[in-house]
């Protein structure tokens, strides 16, 4: 068997990370439509509609934002790479009436940052920082062109010692 190139597998990569976004961006939009069968809806202070459609807020886990329902909400990677979220930030998604999804922060924690070596095991891409591994985002390794053993500036809560995923400030 042959080796797939990995220019292929991060196409892929990318591939499937957009269809799992537009996948959930048309099962929010199905719901909103239908209702969900399921569940009874109740209201909340971190659900509600608006012209511009339904808003939700929730806290970003460091690669996705959770609900108040517990529900996932997928966060686009080069959206929270950019803006380096970090765990524990506050996030507001609105979902358009069209099925758009709209994120924005709200509620930055205190954060602090770091200097660590970037390794990659696991297919996962992590930062050291004096012993201890912070994940981080896959966009982030392709934005800074990024490669093992590279010294790089993370941003992480400063109140969360439990915390891991970190947001890449700049490869030094």
């Amino acid at each position: 068997m042959s080796e797939i190139p990995e220019k292929q597998i991060k196409r892929l990569r990318s591939l499937l990370g957009e269809a799992e976004t537009n996948l959930s961006a048309a099962k929010e939009l199905l719901i909103s439509i239908l209702g969900d069968g399921d569940t009874i809806a109740v209201p909340s202070d971190n659900v509600m509609s608006t012209p511009e459609g339904k808003v939700i807020e929730g806290i970003f886990d460091g690669q996705i934002m959770i609900g108040p329902d517990g529900k996932n909400y997928p966060v686009p990677a080069n959206y929270a790479s950019k803006s380096k979220l970090v765990e524990g930030d506050i996030m507001k998604l609105t979902i358009s009436d069209d099925g758009k999804f709209m994120y924005k922060q709200i509620g930055p924690v205190e954060r602090k940052t770091v200097i660590g070596t970037l390794s990659h095991h696991d297919d996962k891409y992590f930062v050291e920082v004096a012993g201890k591994e912070y994940q981080i985002l896959y966009a982030s390794v392709t934005y800074f062109h990024l490669h093992e053993g590279a010294q790089v500036s993370v941003v992480i809560p400063a109140d969360n010692e439990d915390a891991t995923w970190a947001a890449v400030e700049a490869a030094l």
